[in-house]
């Protein structure tokens, strides 16, 4: 490797250390898919661990709750409404219960999960998506608007949906004149990078179909590349030089001529998928069939990209799932975890930075992308753009109950299959139909708030009586975490609500 190597540098992580769980905390006998595709294979968030998974005559994935662990039984359900091979899986970062899915038969299917898990088989999707000639091979939320979602396929072409009401907004059929190996979105979600097997890295702004930026041969190799963008604006991308050696590059997006940096590693052939988490700025590469994941940091400082250390182990990965931050144990010092994919197996890796002390630590977990989305679908198409609204972990992250946020602004909403409303799908497609906006911040407020919950009461053997003093103790300060995770994103709102009225006065708009 030439990694550079000198004066110590001073991070608080650079003593991350990844260690795996031990055996019986692993999943079993799960038949991870063999298909012949670049893509993670497996997608995380705080309540459900998603893998695609062999299966005869059609796609598959199947769907555990993240606490599972031991042996997958042979019968256990599926979400199977695909006629060929999945090739992506995303979860939604505003919804922990619905999943996005991109199959070989050119139409993408977006999953109502219900809490707990599945009990039966699930083939018919909430929303249905047909717009791509050929397969669908990439999948991308957008970070801060509700229910868009953002498709590439192996016709060339990108699509953009509001998949609340199944419309296909946006299609972008001319900037790529070859296969799209990866899309990302920058951190307000007002453009998007992408590297195509013509060896170019794009900056588009997919509302106007305009190439904002390209800058061509990012990488001289013929293999695969990926590019992901960080939240200060720059672009990492990984691929391979003439000689087959696998690069790490780094690149400002306002000059694209020179990278910032480029790192050479080895000569393996898999394809290195960049995993960044926005918090720490540190970037993970995992290596398809390599038994390593590597981890950096980036910084403004010479040479930007820092290498920290790297997991090793026997087993080569097939695939890795990374969970977002709001899912991880803050009481460890845990910072990122993965879940490992073997031939038959799913392995949770920790990767922690070792504290003595037991009290939160925040500057290891500055606040972070909360549930609440921070614009609507429609005001994204109509040009809006805001940051992600960020939550607290201190004391861990508790979500706001599912069935308020079913209902979270009247926004355009995923028909629930677990809901007991009897809501029922419009007959003409598989599409849920859009509710009326709110036009003030104060009653998005007001509907956002959920109510207090009575005690609930448990039976026994000798009839009904009430729960414990502590188990009632636990449900309020789990309510009170919900209660203040909204409340802070409301603020949020309402500060970017001032600041919109503000330059319309001012004739700025």
């Amino acid at each position: 490797m030439s990694f550079r190597r000198g004066v110590v540098r001073q991070s608080k992580f650079r003593h991350v250390f990844a260690q795996a769980w031990k055996a019986e905390h692993c999943i079993d006998d799960v038949r991870v898919s063999r298909v012949t595709w670049d893509s993670p294979l497996c997608a995380v968030n705080p309540k459900f661990i998603a893998v695609i998974i062999e299966a005869g005559g059609g796609g598959a994935f199947l769907v555990v709750p993240i606490s599972k662990s031991g042996r997958i039984d042979q019968f256990c359900p599926t979400v199977c409404g695909h006629a060929a091979p999945v090739l992506d899986i995303q979860w939604c970062p505003h919804d922990d219960n619905v999943i996005a899915s991109a199959s070989e038969d050119c139409t993408v299917k977006v999953w109502q999960i219900p809490d707990g898990g599945l009990t039966s088989p699930v083939t018919d999707a909430t929303v249905t998506l047909e717009g791509h000639s050929k397969r669908v091979g990439l999948l991308a939320w957008h970070p801060t608007a509700f229910n868009i979602l953002l498709t590439a396929g192996c016709d060339n072409v990108i699509c953009v949906w509001n998949v609340g009401t199944g419309e296909l907004v946006y299609q972008l059929d001319d900037a790529h004149p070859d296969l799209i190996y990866s899309v990302s979105w920058n951190k307000d979600g007002s453009a998007i990078c992408t590297v195509c097997k013509d060896k170019a890295l794009r900056v588009i702004d997919p509302r106007r179909g305009a190439v904002l930026k390209v800058r061509e041969k990012v990488h001289d190799g013929t293999r695969p590349m990926r590019a992901v963008f960080l939240s200060d604006g720059k672009i990492l991308t990984t691929g391979f030089s003439r000689m087959s050696e696998r690069q790490l590059a780094l690149w400002d997006t306002k000059d694209l001529s020179e990278p910032m940096v480029i790192q050479e590693m080895d000569t393996s052939n898999g394809v290195l998928l960049p995993f960044y988490d926005p918090d720490t700025n540190m970037v993970y590469l995992c290596g398809k069939g390599d038994c390593t994941i590597r981890y950096f940091e980036v910084t403004d400082e010479s040479p930007y990209v820092h290498f920290l250390s790297l997991y090793s182990s026997k087993e080569p990965q097939r695939g890795a799932g990374f969970l977002s931050k709001r899912g991880v144990d803050v009481n460890k010092c845990e910072i990122a975890r993965f879940y490992k994919l073997h031939e038959r197996k799913v392995e949770p890796i920790s990767m922690t930075v070792p504290r003595k002390s037991d009290l939160f630590q925040g500057d290891l977990y500055p606040d972070t992308a909360g549930l609440e989305p921070a614009l609507l679908a429609d005001e994204w198409i109509a040009g809006q753009d805001a940051p992600p609204l960020l939550v607290s972990l201190s004391g861990g992250y508790t979500a706001p109950p599912s069935k308020h946020r079913d209902t979270l602004r009247s926004k355009p909403k995923l028909v629930s299959q677990d809901s007991g409303t009897g809501a029922v799908p419009p007959s003409a497609g598989n599409v849920a139909a859009p509710t009326s906006t709110p036009t003030s911040a104060t009653k998005e407020t007001e509907e956002e708030t959920p109510q207090p919950r009575a005690a609930t009461r448990e039976m026994d053997g000798n009839g009904e009586r009430p729960k414990r003093e502590d188990d009632v103790l636990s449900e309020l300060l789990a309510e009170m975490k919900a209660l203040r995770a909204v409340v802070l994103a409301q603020n949020q709102r309402i500060e970017l609500l001032e600041r919109q009225l503000a330059r319309i006065e001012d004739g700025d708009v």
